[in-house]
């Protein structure tokens, strides 16, 4: 289980490396320089917009790699994914600017932003599946959660290598090469996590499988609808909160309030940090007092975080800033470090890999493709405190609480004798 949990989490790290570092990159740079005709709030919106086109493409990928995942394994999903995640994120890199080769550049940036959508829409699921399906029941949350702390690293690597290059290169060196090295070194990363990935077995409960489903997806929509949509709902709040935080508050606080580009990501590394320590230790509170519980707890203090978070990020003073994101966190990984136990406890093995991860990235759809987007927007239109932002993260916070309300709890209940929640 060490060295299984390892490698996923390692994968998954690399793939949501290279998501981030396009988000944080979306935030700083890629206005000006792929949609240098609009104004700079323009800019930094259509920047948002191809951002948020990879949320889209997520769960087409999660239909196409969980089709693979529930057919053929959930080892050839970690590989695949995971190859065209990486591909794509080096070739953004490479994508000349909108004054070399005109509307080329964004329409580009377009394409390979949904590519790498279609990429991690099927790493979440395989990493899990993998993880959970091979842990003893009694600590399925626990090590199911070292996938979930991929993330976090990845983050903390994508914006430590941007934070670097900020701090060594000037604005103008920044802007006509620097950000283009995080995207390069992806290749590398991806190199390492196929490596990593390559002594991988397959997990026990899919070989156990005698009749796999013709098309988990066919099969999903017709027994598992409303399961696979309160799950997207119960899981928007978590995107919401965790791109909030992490890509729109960036713009916000360099463009709005003047923060600088250091401070600012020094805030958000050094919160994304903590939140990946806490990881392991709300997946033992899963263990012990169910899955369900830790998710009411996470949203409720969403719900209740917002408007604090807002008027603390206005302060400006870095400190409460990082107070206002850190109390987000936490909030949010009280919830997300056991979603890998209980997604796929809520569905049969034969769809689990479609089911699971249909629902995970439907609700980033739901929840991350447009907050940065709706976030900049409310902000804009608001005074100094950005009200209407925190306005909006409470009421989805509050939509996500009935979903999770509606579901059921799956703990102690051993994975392979879950019945299918149907509906």
């Amino acid at each position: 289980m060490p060295r299984l949990a390892a490698a996923s989490l390692a994968g998954t790290a690399i793939e949501f490396y290279d998501f981030f570092v396009y988000g944080t990159a979306a935030a700083l740079v890629l206005g000006p320089l792929f949609f240098p005709t609009f104004s700079p709030v323009a800019g930094t919106l259509a920047a948002f917009g191809t951002f948020g086109v990879g949320f889209v493409a997520r769960p087409l990928g999660s239909v196409i790699f969980g089709h693979l995942g529930d057919r053929r394994g959930r080892r050839p999903v970690l590989v695949v994914s995971l190859l065209l995640t990486g591909a794509s994120t080096v070739a953004v890199g490479c994508v000349p600017s909108y004054g070399t080769i005109g509307v080329a550049a964004p329409v580009l940036l377009l394409v390979l932003r949904f590519l790498q959508g279609l990429g991690l829409g099927g790493e979440w699921g395989g990493a899990v599946l993998l993880t959970a399906e091979h842990a003893p029941a009694g600590r399925r949350a626990l090590w199911s959660s070292f996938p979930q702390i991929g993330p976090a690293l990845g983050f903390v690597l994508a914006n430590g290598v941007v934070l670097a290059l900020s701090a060594g290169l000037s604005d103008a060196e920044f802007a006509r090469w620097g950000w283009r090295v995080p995207f390069w070194a992806a290749g590398v990363l991806a190199l390492a996590g196929l490596w990593l990935r390559s002594s991988l077995r397959e997990s026990p409960r899919f070989l156990e499988i005698d009749d796999h489903a013709r098309v988990p997806l066919v099969e999903v929509v017709r027994h598992h609808g409303r399961l696979v949509l309160l799950t997207a709902g119960a899981l928007a709040v978590g995107y919401a909160v965790f791109y909030a935080v992490t890509t729109w508050s960036l713009a916000y606080a360099t463009e709005r309030l003047g923060v600088s580009r250091t401070v600012m990501l020094t805030c958000v590394m050094g919160a994304v940090l903590v939140k990946g320590a806490l990881t392991p230790v709300m997946a033992l509170l899963g263990d012990r007092y169910g899955r369900r519980p830790l998710c009411l707890t996470g949203c409720a203090a969403c719900a209740l975080w917002m408007l604090p978070m807002v008027a603390l990020l206005a302060t400006g003073e870095p400190l409460l800033m990082f107070l206002a994101i850190l109390g987000a966190l936490i909030a949010f990984i009280t919830m997300f470090a056991v979603i890998a136990a209980y997604l796929p406890e809520l569905y049969e093995a034969r769809v689990r890999c479609t089911g699971a991860a249909v629902g995970y990235n439907l609700g980033g759809v739901f929840g991350g493709a447009l907050t940065p987007i709706v976030a900049t927007t409310l902000a804009e239109q608001g005074g100094r405190v950005p009200w209407g932002v925190g306005a909006y993260l409470t009421g989805i916070a509050l939509i996500s609480l009935v979903c999770f309300a509606l579901l059921p709890e799956t703990r102690p209940v051993p994975v392979p004798a879950v019945e299918p929640v149907t509906g």
